[in-house]
């Protein structure tokens, strides 16, 4: 391995941490084996921090690589809760909102799907981190200010039902997408067409590209894997 020259490291992110988090605890660990200071990596397609899953991330020369991956394929599993609305419309905030569910069956919400299948409009979550005038939209959420975003073309290749409980609202999907798609607005916007409002409960990137979750190591694993690796270390000069 020649981390300097360019590798790709395929991690699956763990709940609760951001994907600069993944990255940079991986960066530490490959520049502490190499007995460097710092090995440039960059990772492509950034996951939100209660999201899970493909994480492909770059050392040296192969951070060039970045801007092609980012417009790859990806899939995602999610889980959906019918019938209210967050901030964030995902668990990162509270419940703000509360809608009727009663009417909806799995026959509705498998007319209503297609809908979002192809090119569509689909306006980005104020929580997330779209730039505005050189700040992001989180940032300025946060501190109370109001976002408006507007609306993005982009595509959608697939969108399967795969559960629905009809006792607890909650609807299990797969979506097959491309660049630019936040599977939190397609979440607010499936339960805005169902008459009703939805937020997500998880969500799992299960593809980037041609590289599966299964192709993927735990920080768990890292290490060890690692260790196993026989590494071209930096010439130093006398």
């Amino acid at each position: 391995m020649d981390f300097l020259e360019g590798e790709f490291i395929y991690i699956n992110k763990p709940y609760g941490m951001s994907s600069f988090g993944a990255l940079a605890h991986i960066r530490y660990l490959i520049s502490k084996k190499m007995r460097v200071k710092r090995v440039k990596t960059g990772h492509a397609g950034t996951l939100d921090p209660l999201a899970t899953g493909v994480l492909i991330l770059c050392t040296g020369r192969a951070t060039k690589r970045i801007e092609s991956l980012q417009y790859a394929s990806k899939e995602y599993t999610a889980t959906l809760q019918l019938g209210a609305t967050t901030a964030s419309y995902d668990r990162e905030h509270t419940v703000n909102m509360t809608f009727p569910t009663r009417h909806i069956t799995r026959e509705l919400i498998e007319q209503t799907l297609p809908r979002f299948v192809g090119e569509i409009e689909q306006t980005p979550p104020e929580y997330s981190a779209c730039n505005i005038a050189g700040d992001r939209a989180y940032k300025l959420m946060r501190q109370g200010q109001k976002v408006e975003l507007k609306p993005k073309t982009l595509r959608i290749d697939e969108l399967e039902l795969t559960d629905f409980n009809p006792h607890t609202m909650q609807m299990s999907i797969r979506v097959v997408c491309g660049k630019g798609t936040y599977i939190r607005a397609l979440a607010r916007d499936i339960g805005s067409a169902l008459g009703s409002g939805a937020f997500l409960t998880a969500l799992c990137r299960t593809r980037l590209g041609e590289i599966g979750i299964d192709q993927c190591l735990t920080l768990e694993e890292f290490p060890n894997w690692l260790n196993a690796q026989d590494i071209t270390m930096p010439v130093r000069k006398s």
